[in-house]
C-alpha cells in the first residue's frame, strides 16, 4: 500500500517545478525573517516601557502586571528578534503564538471586535504556529549552529 500523504500532487505547468523548488526555501525564509521582524517592531514599544501594558495586561486577568507587562514586552521584541534570524525558532515561536492568542481573545472576546478586530492576530498565529512546528530551515542560525529544540 502507499501512503496518500507522500504523493504530491501533479503540477498543471509542469516546467514550473523547478522554479517552486529553487525558491521554497527562500520564500519559507522571507516568512520567517519578516514575521519575526515584524513582531520586533510592533515590541519595540513595549520593550522601551516593559512596564507600560500592567494596567491592560491586568485588565485581561494576568496579575500582578508589573510581572507579565515585561514579559509580554521581551517575547514579543526578543522572541520576535529570535524568529527572524532563527535562533531557538521553536520556542520563541511557540512563545509569540501564545501572546497572540491572548490578543485573538482580547479583541474577539474584550473588546467584542468579533473575527474583524482579531483577524491579524489570527493569521500571526498561524504563522507562529507554523513555525513553532516545522522550526528554521537551512537559512538560520539554528542550521549554523547544527542544534534546533
Amino acid at each position: 500500500m502507499s501512503d496518500i500523504t507522500s504523493r504530491q500532487p501533479r503540477l498543471l505547468l509542469p516546467f514550473l517545478g523547478p522554479v517552486y523548488s529553487s525558491f521554497s526555501e527562500s520564500a519559507e525564509t522571507l516568512l520567517r525573517f519578516l514575521a519575526g521582524a515584524l513582531f520586533a517592531v510592533h515590541g519595540y514599544g513595549k520593550i522601551l516601557n516593559p512596564f507600560g501594558a500592567a494596567g491592560m495586561v491586568e485588565n485581561l486577568g494576568f496579575y500582578p502586571g508589573v510581572v507579565w507587562s515585561p514579559l509580554l514586552a521581551a517575547t514579543e521584541f526578543f522572541g520576535g528578534i529570535l524568529v527572524a534570524i532563527g535562533l531557538f525558532t521553536r520556542p520563541a515561536a511557540f512563545a509569540s503564538m501564545i501572546v497572540l492568542a491572548v490578543t485573538i481573545y482580547f479583541h474577539w472576546i474584550v473588546k467584542a471586535e468579533g473575527f474583524m478586530g482579531a483577524e491579524k492576530s489570527i493569521l500571526w498565529a498561524a504563522i507562529m504556529l507554523y513555525f513553532a512546528v516545522r522550526g528554521a530551515n537551512g537559512q538560520s542560525v539554528d542550521a549554523r549552529i547544527g542544534r534546533q529544540f
